[in-house]
Formats: structure tokens, C-alpha cells, sequence
């Protein structure tokens, strides 16, 4: 039997970008039992295209939010994320899928996914390599991201692991927290290296460099990283182009959570797990980084 999937895709200002995403959806050779897009206050027409193309789909559903004024960087996609998966009708699903609006892949893409899924019973967390398109290459884009880790545009949950570790955090950082949780349960998490989607914005487009990856850093903080690890992480990105900024950006972020008192996940074993293999990384032994 073919596995049942329902996606859930949260999209801001995606008029650019969503229609790819939904002719590539619309041609997978397995195809979701549900489709649910929340718009989530866009003012760019994006709302009326979905209205739409959900016409042409039976299994396509859209919600509307209204619009706050302002991106909330994480923690807003998760709101949104959550007002989508609280319109699933059909309960019988064997995966759930987050969804980013500004993505291309081919035709089996899922359908080779659940192959993934089914050959590795403990794979919990899985999906594609996110890529950029530059003078007509793909280029992965992250390089630098750890093995374990699934990017937020594209997360396969098998069910059983999603009703272990759920509900996923409202907040930034919830793409590596839901990860670390799998993990401490016994389940394997990683990106397929040869399935690859495109990304058609510039990953934190919306915010620009500096804002994106202060934005990281303060993730890197609410989930628990390590002090010691944050600074190797920042080293090791000094000489990312332009030069430090990237890393002083990182370790600002980091460090304003500090600051501000900013509470961190309110999981202690998550946390206590994270920093224990985020310290054998730093000594080299074995850990879910490698």
C-alpha cells in the first residue's frame, strides 16, 4: 500500500515562489491525502492565487490567519504550522510533512523519500537536501549543516516518532529541538544526500544576512547549545565571506539570550542530551554530528 502524507506548507508574501511548489506537488507519483497551505497574513496577493489553485485540488485546503504587521522569525512559522495541522481531517496518515512555499523538486520525490523510510524502520525524521540555483547549478546550500540535521523547509515526520516528540516548539530553533528529542528516543534523523528540492529565495532572504544569522544564534541559545560548542561553531565560521560577520552575528544572537533572561526549551533532558553530544563532538567521539 502506498504511505498516506499530509503536508502542511506556512506561507508569508510566497506569490513569487508558492505555484512552483504547488505544480510540484501536484505532479508527485504519489500525491498527499491532504494539502493544508496557511497563508499567514500575506499582503502580496498570495492569499487570492491560493484561493485559486486550491480550486483545481480537492485535497488542496487553505487557511487564512490575519495578518500581525510583522514576520515572526520561528516561532511565527510554528503558529501558523499549528493552525494548519489543527484543519487535518483525515487522522489515518503514516507521515506529516512541513512544507516550505518557495520549492521545486522532481516528480518522485516523495515516493522516494518513503523508500528511505521504509528500508531504515528507526529513521524518524527525514527529508531532501535544500539547493540553491546559481547560474543554472544547483549548489547545496548549508554545507556546513551536521548529518542529523533535517532542514525546517522540508521535515518528514514518521508518525510514530511525531507522537513521541510533539508538539514541536513554538519558537526559533524548533527545526533542531524536534532532531535532538528524536534522537534521545532511539529514533535516527538526516537529510537524503541524493534527493535534492530547490529553493527559489535565498534561505533568510526575508531578513538579510546579519539579521538571519542573529536570528540563528539566538536559536542556537533557546535550544541549549553548549557555550563551547557555540564557539568552536563560531570559529569555524570566521572566514565565511564577508569575513566574521557571519560569526559575530552568530555569538550576538547567542549571547542576547543571556542578556534578555530569555527562557530556553523547556526540556531539560533535550538540553542535558544536545550538550552531552555536542561535547563528544568537541572531543571527536562518536555523536549524532558524525
Amino acid at each position: 500500500m502506498k504511505p498516506r502524507y499530509v503536508v502542511i506548507t506556512p506561507v508569508r508574501d510566497e506569490v513569487l515562489y508558492i505555484e512552483k511548489t504547488i505544480e510540484a506537488v501536484g505532479r508527485q507519483t504519489i500525491l498527499p491525502a491532504e494539502w493544508i497551505i496557511v497563508d499567514d497574513g500575506s499582503t502580496d496577493g498570495t492569499g487570492e492565487l491560493l484561493d485559486r489553485r486550491a480550486g483545481e485540488h480537492g485535497w488542496i485546503k487553505v487557511v487564512h490567519r490575519g495578518n500581525r504587521g510583522f514576520r515572526s522569525a520561528g516561532g511565527g512559522v510554528m503558529e501558523a504550522f499549528y493552525a494548519g495541522y489543527s484543519q487535518i481531517s483525515d487522522s489515518n496518515w503514516d507521515f506529516i510533512v512541513k512544507l516550505d512555499g518557495d520549492l521545486s523538486f522532481a516528480q518522485d520525490y516523495f515516493e522516494r523519500c518513503f523508500d528511505k523510510f521504509e528500508s531504515e524502520p528507526q529513521l524518524g525524521i527525514g527529508g531532501g537536501t535544500v539547493c540553491q540555483l546559481e547560474q543554472g547549478q544547483l549548489r547545496v546550500d548549508s554545507v556546513g549543516d551536521p548529518r542529523f540535521h533535517v532542514r525546517g523547509a522540508t521535515k518528514i515526520y514518521r508518525r510514530n516518532c511525531w507522537d513521541r516528540i510533539s508538539p514541536l516548539v513554538q519558537a526559533p530553533g524548533w527545526d533542531t529541538i524536534d532532531e535532538v528529542k528524536a534522537n534521545l528516543h532511539g529514533w535516527t534523523t538526516r537529510t537524503f544526500d541524493d534527493l535534492r528540492l530547490t529553493q527559489h529565495k535565498p534561505t533568510g532572504g526575508a531578513d538579510g544576512s546579519w539579521r538571519n544569522s542573529f536570528k540563528n544564534g539566538r536559536a542556537n541559545y533557546l535550544t541549549g547549545y553548549h557555550p563551547l560548542f557555540m564557539l568552536a561553531k563560531c570559529a569555524k565560521r570566521a572566514f565565511h565571506k564577508p569575513l566574521f560577520l557571519e560569526s559575530i552575528a552568530l555569538i550576538a544572537g547567542f549571547c542576547s539570550g543571556y542578556f534578555k533572561g530569555m527562557p530556553q526549551v523547556n526540556d531539560s533532558d533535550a538540553i542535558r542530551y544536545l550538550r552531552q553530544q555536542q561535547v563528544r563532538r568537541l572531543l571527536l567521539r562518536p555523536s549524532i554530528y558524525r
